[in-house]
């Protein structure tokens, strides 16, 4: 089945009782027991509830999963699957990752005795040079944050297995409609949900969809411990923002291409980034992997005075953080999402005071360039 109808059907025909088209919102905290040493199933929600569950069953059917889980936040997503390690492991990670997950990382689990070891992730002999005795897992970007570097994911999956690792990667930014990467040989893929999945920049959402049983298992474990579920209520939001995914997207990364093309011959653009051009290096391994290249371009403006005045100028383009909805975004990285870097290292990476990362809605294109055609002047 197409991944268009099946966004579409998430939740259709679940309630049985009441033929119901969509999933009810079951905004219960707790469950009866129909007798002693007896359950429906569902005993309180923080374990399971059915809003929940057909998200959850939502996302493993995308990706190809054994089971999916449902956080508070893409943050707690991968907050519950660092528990999977103990101290004195060890992770290769993507080094131009997203700001908030190198903080968690460094300033969080750190402390615990995890270490990571920053790698180009699309460099897959620098991956395995990276790899240590106490390696346990790599963790991935599919699309980096915001340099937009395209990791070639089953041949980093085969380093993985050859070195006994889990492959971990954050497919926020190309969604199941555009790469399925444990079908590449991943083992987890984590979405901030947020984003492109719910699509409406008005709920907070992570997700996991694990590929092997025995090791869903121990992620259901750590999930109900910790208990940072995502809510019946969002869960609905999400469910809906799910079942435009496929449109929403296909407009979205035609707007970008065409916005793209549009910066990279403005004479105050002097670099873009984005895997849908020819001119980008990761531009021919996007084909061969995956289905489409997103909706995020990043690009340097020729000086940095020019940042500010473009900014404040943007009428439809809102300067905002986040990505992935209908409107269209535009979020300067070294002062907002990756601020938490340390200035040397992100001025290595390329997040200079000069790049700009816009999330691309689907507004008409024409009317998106002319905006920033107006900033620009």
């Amino acid at each position: 089945m197409n991944i268009s109808t099946q966004v579409a059907h998430i939740g259709v025909g679940w309630d049985s009782f009441t033929g119901g088209v969509t999933v009810p919102i079951y905004q219960t905290a707790t469950f009866c027991h129909p007798g002693l040493g007896k359950s429906t199933g569902y005993d309180y929600s923080r374990s399971k509830n059915p809003t929940r569950q057909v998200l959850e069953d939502a996302i493993a059917s995308l990706e190809g999963a054994s089971r999916g889980f449902a956080y508070s936040s893409g943050m707690a997503a991968i907050t519950s699957l660092l528990l999977l390690f103990k101290a004195g492991d060890h992770l290769v990670v993507t080094e131009d990752l997203y700001g908030g997950t190198y903080r968690l990382l460094e300033q969080c689990f750190s402390r615990f005795g995890l270490s990571f070891g920053y790698v180009d992730t699309t460099d897959l002999r620098a991956v395995e040079d990276a790899i240590q005795p106490e390696t346990r897992a790599l963790f991935v970007e599919s699309l980096t944050n915001p340099l937009l570097k395209v990791a070639d994911i089953a041949g980093l999956s085969t380093i993985s297995r050859d070195h006994g690792l889990l492959t971990i990667v954050d497919n926020t930014f190309l969604t199941p409609c555009l790469l399925r990467p444990l079908e590449l040989g991943a083992d987890i893929t984590v979405h901030s949900g947020t984003k492109y999945l719910a699509g409406h920049n008005d709920v907070l959402c992570g997700l996991l969809a694990v590929k092997d049983p025995a090791l869903a298992e121990k992620v259901a474990f750590h999930q109900n411990a910790a208990g940072a579920v995502l809510g019946p209520q969002d869960s609905w939001l999400t469910i809906r923002g799910m079942k435009t995914l496929s449109i929403r997207l296909e407009r979205q990364q035609i707007n970008a291409g065409r916005i793209a093309l549009w910066l990279s011959r403005h004479s105050k653009v002097c670099k873009v980034y984005y895997p849908g051009l020819p001119t980008h290096p990761g531009h021919e391994q996007a084909i061969r992997q995956g289905r489409g290249f997103g909706a995020i371009i990043s690009f340097e403006v020729t000086e940095p005075s020019f940042v500010e005045p473009l900014l404040s100028r943007t009428r439809l383009i809102s300067f905002a953080e986040s990505l992935g909805g209908v409107e269209t975004l535009i979020t300067f990285p070294a002062v907002q999402t990756h601020s938490d870097i340390d200035p040397k290292t992100r001025e290595r990476l390329g997040i200079t005071s000069t790049l700009l990362r816009l999330s691309v809605g689907i507004e008409d294109a024409d009317d998106l360039i002319a905006d920033l055609e107006r900033a620009l002047a």
